[in-house]
């Protein structure tokens, strides 16, 4: 054997470079170099250059997303009628029958908001002030060019429905238009009438 093939089968039979086998697929084995983990610089700058193309708010698949809308709708918390009607009587004394027949005597505006047919069925409080719901608030906001010409942000509103509900939502919403003094009747129109008050016939036109 010459030197010279002697010194090719020593190359040959040296140490070999260690490699360790990872899998590329369910029916793939690939030779990875040593060094070359799972856990290698070079890879973990990969996976962090893809981290950062992944849309803000983009889920990994098979996770639910989070993000600030999200959350802010878990948080919103829902509310209902009765919610509401507290915060509209928050802070605002209501007159009963007795005194919304002295307001009416010192100036005051008694604004019956019921339905038509309803005034045409039970009757309506003399000299009370017909206003149909769908435009009252048009109609006392003095910033309004519908407005009525009562109108006022000092003036004097006492709204009256049939039992003292609406009328509780109506009068909040004026005041949230700067009428301060809107309130309305305790008990509505049923509580005038069981007070023995005096009612007229009802269906006069509402204002336009």
């Amino acid at each position: 054997m010459s030197e010279r093939e002697g010194s090719q089968r020593e190359r040959g039979s040296g140490p070999r470079r260690k490699r360790e086998a990872f899998s590329l697929g369910p029916a793939t084995t690939a030779v990875r170099p040593e060094g070359r983990g799972p856990d290698s610089r070079e890879e973990r700058a990969v996976r962090e250059r893809a981290g950062a193309q992944r849309e803000p708010g983009a889920t990994r698949p098979g996770r639910t997303a989070v993000g600030s809308a999200g959350q802010a709708e878990e948080q919103v918390r829902r509310r209902t009628v009765d919610d509401l009607l507290a915060e509209a009587r928050g802070g605002m004394s209501r007159p009963g029958p007795a005194e919304a027949v002295a307001a009416q005597r010192r100036g005051a505006l008694l604004v019956d908001i019921r339905p038509h047919a309803v005034r045409a069925a039970d009757g309506e409080i003399p000299g009370a002030l017909v206003v149909e719901r769908n435009v009252l608030e048009w109609r006392f906001d003095p910033a309004s060019r519908w407005r009525h010409p009562l109108t006022g942000y000092d003036a004097e509103v006492v709204v009256v429905c049939s039992e003292g509900y609406t009328s509780s939502l109506a009068a909040y919403a004026l005041r949230q238009l700067g009428l301060h003094r809107a309130t309305d009747l305790a008990g509505g129109f049923r509580a005038w009438q069981d007070a023995g008050l005096p009612v007229v016939p009802g269906g006069s036109a509402a204002l336009p």
